[in-house]
């Protein structure tokens, strides 16, 4: 179950990401690899940071957030490259 929950956040998380960078989706599976992907860069960027985000579900979210649009820009600008 957890699983499924990490999977539909990371879907979530992607699409918002994908809507604020180039204002469209990027299908259901890139939105779960972009999420998925964004959380791990988000909870990596945020703690050599230091920056502490809140608990329960609008911390992780965010954070998830913050990396996945990170992910998105660096991704921009490679391509552009």
């Amino acid at each position: 179950m957890i699983i499924v929950w990490f999977l539909a956040v990371g879907a979530v998380v992607g699409w918002l990401a994908g809507q604020i960078m180039r204002g469209s989706g990027l299908g259901l599976l890139g939105n779960v690899v972009v999420g998925v992907v964004g959380a791990l860069v988000g909870g990596l960027l945020f703690r050599v940071l230091g920056i502490a985000v809140g608990g329960g579900l609008f911390g992780p979210l965010l954070t998830a957030l913050a990396g996945a649009v990170l992910l998105l820009f660096v991704v921009g600008l490679i391509k552009r490259a």
